[in-house]
């Protein structure tokens, strides 16, 4: 059998904060050492406060390690300037927050397309319409397409959240809490939705989460303890 591509690479991540009138460092993470397969799905559990999202933001380039490296398909973050890592996020990688952050004022259909707008050389209009559609209809949202965000419900608010991450066919898709803010038959419906449109669309999903129902549903199941990333139930 034919081993799987190492699409993420941690290596030796370590993230710390110096405050005033302090003379101890505080580490947040320590150490984090990861490799996740493309098409994989993996849920990082752990207390507030434990680094989650913090770890999450390093792997999104939305923040930088103090020290080690992280590194996609091979490309080390750290070679890349601020305009280049956009990029890297517009193209590569898609998000999906405990809220929304949809636009008020545009329309279903249009907020799944504004990542593409800063991305219009890399498909045509007719294709990122094409592709919105068809995921908005998969998520169950196809007649919901001229709605704003208001005339919505939480659950789906959050559906057409992730369907604007995946628009650019990202290789990543980063969840932070995804569930956090809805009711437990809402948070079952997304979290079916993730686990199938990580096998459909084949993209690798990487989310934090303090739900062990949501976490169940990945195919592997790490915890931070400590500022360390172990296997679920395992020793730091």
């Amino acid at each position: 059998m034919m081993s799987k591509t190492v699409i993420l690479e941690l290596i030796n991540i370590a993230k710390c904060y110096d405050f005033p009138d302090v003379t101890e460092t505080h580490y947040v993470l320590r150490d984090v050492t990861l490799q996740v397969t493309a098409g994989e799905s993996v849920a990082i559990v752990g207390p507030s406060g434990s680094g989650k999202s913090t770890l999450l933001n390093i792997i999104g380039t939305l923040d930088s390690p103090t020290s080690g490296r992280v590194l996609l398909e091979g490309e080390d973050f750290s070679k890349f300037n601020d305009k280049e890592l956009a990029t890297i996020r517009n193209r590569e990688i898609g998000f999906v927050f405990q809220l929304h952050h949809l636009l008020p004022q545009c329309t279903v259909l249009e907020n799944v397309l504004v990542p593409t707008l800063v991305n219009a050389n890399r498909f045509s209009k007719k294709e990122t319409e094409t592709r919105a559609r068809r995921l908005l209809e998969r998520v169950g949202l196809e007649w919901r397409l001229s709605h704003r965000p208001g005339q919505l419900s939480g659950g789906e608010r959050q559906r057409v959240a992730v369907v604007r991450a995946l628009i650019n066919n990202p290789k990543l898709l980063l969840a932070d809490e995804p569930t956090g803010s809805l009711d437990r038959a809402a948070a079952d419906n997304l979290a079916q939705i993730l686990v199938e449109l990580n096998r459909e669309e084949g993209v690798t999903i990487i989310l934090v989460t303090h739900s062990l129902n949501l976490a169940e549903r990945m195919e592997r199941v790490l915890e931070l303890r400590d500022g360390i990333l172990v296997p679920q139930g395992g020793r730091a």
